[in-house]
Order: C-alpha cells, then sequence, then structure tokens
C-alpha cells in the first residue's frame, strides 16, 4: 500500500497559520514606526538609519532577555495582553541606564503549536511596549516546534538595539560620596522572582482568579501580571541633558545587586528602607512566604524599579522633572566613601523585622 505523502502540517507545523500571523500583526508593527524605521515586516531582516534618527557621532548598545516564569503565569490564566510590555521594558529600561535611546526591537516567540488569537495578543503588547519606549518593532521570529513544548505553552525572547552619542554615555564614573539616590516606583512586582512567587501560590493554594479585598477587588492574578514599567521617556531628557550621575535598573537580585554595578571602586550605596512604604503585593508575598527583609531586596524590586542618582544640588530639579514625566519619586538613599557596593537598612518593625536589619553586598 502507497504510504501517503507527508506534508509539513502533518508534523504539526502549519505555514499557512504562520503567514496568516505575520498578516495580523503587519498593522501592529507599522502602529511603532519612528524616525530610522518604517516598520514593515516581510524581509529578511529590518533596517534602521541611525542618521534619520538625528545621530551624528552614535555608539549602539545592544539587550536581550526573557519574561521569565511570569509567562507561566500568564498562560495558566489566560492573560497575554502584557507579557509584551514586559518583555520590552525589560530590555528597553537596561539600554536607558547606559544614556542609549531604544531604536528598535526584534522578538522570538516559540510553541509547539501555533495559536494565532494567543501569539497575536502576544505581539500587540510588544508593540504597545515599544510605543511606549518609543522604539520600532522592525522584525521577529515565530516559530512552530511541536514537541518541545507543552500544550498551550510558549517562550519569548527579546531584543533591542539602542543608540548614545559617544559623548553622552551614562558610565557612572562621575557619581562620588554626597550624592543622592531616588527610586522611581515600580508598578509591581515587574518580572523577576516569579519562580519564588509561583511557589508561594501553590503552598498558599492561591486563586490567581479570585478578587482579593485587600486590592480593591482585583485578582491576585492582575496585581501580579501588572506589566512592568518603562522609564525610557521620564529619563531620557534627563540622561541628555546630564542631570543624572547614574541609573539602576533594578530587576533580578533586587535593590542589593544592581545598584552596585554602575558605580565607582571607591562608593558605596546606602538604601534606607523606611524612605518609603512596601506595596501590598511584597507585603502579602513576604507574611505568606515568612521571607526575611534581606532575601526580599536581595530577589525584589520592593517597590523601586529603577534607582537614580543625582548630585544633591540637582536633586530638586530632577525630582520635580520625574514627577512631571509622571514618576513617583522617592529619596532612598545616599552615596558614601568605600568600597564598591551597597547597604540597604531597615529600623526595628520595618518589613516584618522584629528588630533593626541590614544586608550589605560589595563588588
Amino acid at each position: 500500500m502507497a504510504q501517503k505523502p507527508l506534508t509539513y502540517a502533518d508534523a504539526g507545523v502549519s505555514i499557512d497559520a504562520g503567514n496568516a500571523l505575520v498578516k495580523t500583526i503587519g498593522p501592529l508593527a507599522r502602529s511603532t514606526a519612528r524616525p530610522g524605521a518604517d516598520a514593515d515586516l516581510g524581509g529578511f531582516g529590518g533596517f534602521f538609519d541611525l542618521k534619520a534618527a538625528g545621530y551624528s557621532d552614535p555608539l549602539l548598545v545592544a539587550a536581550n532577555d526573557g519574561v521569565g516564569t511570569k509567562l507561566k503565569l500568564a498562560i495558566d490564566t489566560g492573560r497575554h495582553d502584557g507579557v509584551g510590555i514586559d518583555l520590552v521594558a525589560m530590555c528597553a529600561n537596561d539600554l536607558v541606564v547606559q544614556g542609549a535611546e531604544p531604536l528598535f526591537f526584534l522578538d522570538y516567540y516559540a510553541t509547539g503549536k501555533l495559536d494565532n488569537e494567543v501569539a497575536a495578543a502576544v505581539v500587540s503588547s510588544i508593540a504597545e511596549g515599544c510605543r511606549r519606549a518609543g522604539c520600532a518593532l522592525i522584525g521577529g521570529e515565530t516559530a512552530e516546534m511541536p514537541g518541545m513544548y507543552a500544550a498551550g505553552d510558549y517562550d519569548l525572547a527579546g531584543f533591542c538595539v539602542g543608540a548614545v552619542d559617544r559623548a553622552k554615555v551614562l558610565t557612572g564614573t562621575e557619581i562620588s560620596p554626597g550624592d543622592l539616590i531616588f527610586g522611581l516606583a515600580s508598578t509591581g512586582v515587574h518580572s523577576n522572582g516569579f519562580s519564588l512567587i509561583r511557589r508561594l501560590i501553590e503552598a498558599a493554594q492561591w486563586n490567581l482568579r479570585e478578587g482579593f479585598p485587600e486590592f480593591d477587588g482585583r485578582s491576585l492574578g492582575d496585581v501580579l501580571l501588572e506589566p512592568t514599567r518603562i522609564y525610557v521617556r521620564s529619563l531620557l531628557p534627563l540622561v541628555r541633558e546630564r542631570q543624572i550621575k547614574g541609573l539602576a535598573h533594578i530587576t533580578g537580585g533586587g535593590l542589593l545587586e544592581n545598584i552596585p554595578r554602575v558605580l565607582p571602586g571607591n562608593c558605596h550605596a546606602v538604601v534606607d528602607t523606611a524612605r518609603w512604604e512596601l506595596p501590598l503585593i511584597f507585603a502579602l508575598l513576604q507574611q505568606v512566604g515568612s521571607i526575611v527583609p534581606e532575601e526580599m531586596v536581595r530577589t525584589f524590586n520592593c517597590g523601586v524599579g529603577m534607582a537614580v542618582i543625582v548630585s544633591p544640588e540637582d536633586a530638586d530639579g530632577v525630582s520635580n522633572l520625574l514627577e512631571g514625566a509622571g514618576e513617583t519619586v522617592f529619596e532612598i538613599g545616599r552615596i558614601e566613601a568605600g568600597e564598591r557596593g551597597c547597604t540597604v537598612s531597615g529600623p526595628a518593625g520595618s518589613w516584618n523585622s522584629p528588630k533593626g536589619w541590614s544586608a550589605t553586598h560589595n563588588g
């Protein structure tokens, strides 16, 4: 008996579905067009014109990242409309801390079987993230790989390229003892610590779809999936005017390990957690997991998504401009002379600590 001729579709990959998705997301990409990029899809690569973007002596800066296991919560709750913003934020925020303007973005979406409705929702949220960051979505890859992922699962990665004129690179070398540290409020957990969060959800048997009175009736899933804040538009003008000495994106490693990454060798950051109130979602996670404060500031952003280091004479002006741009600003600490590192401390009773506490990271 003659064997039926096999097709790619018989192996679980639909070229037609992929083509249909490209047609669906084309308008989304075009909505992110900016000077230097027309954001059309369909070629083998995307072009960007640095001259059209206004750069004279540019350095390119690149970043790539993912969303981590926050994706699993999005999949479990059927909420895919924010993870793309997270994806862009994790890359774009890493660029602006070096003084770079995010210019263009590419995504990688992989799944076992393509669900065009889910994929379109994810790419739509990526486009929204690009609009918030001011960068163009110029391309990407959709990979359908049967047998590689469980039914309904998918993975995301993002790649962002930015530029900064050579004379305006933000290196942190001008930071000195006496400078102040501002914290810009996060929108929640952002995209770090979710492996621990998922373990807490399992241990507490939380229903992610159930409304929580503490969160004004919002579900825990909605609160945890709140997209990462993108700080590019509020920070970039101040960076270009050289009113900011250093920036640290508070991601994995928390306040404790991220702030030292931008400090010169003779500077030590001192952060006082009494300067801002721990947001309710973090207080809930800490209480349920009996997490000590030192672990909190190493794992989570604890309500501060970006650290901004400024000179005392520029502090009021920078704070006012950031608040005018929509940021919530806390003065969370200062820079002292000492070994490069960070000490985060709190008074007795702070964040469920029975006594004063302190955590230090050097390096």
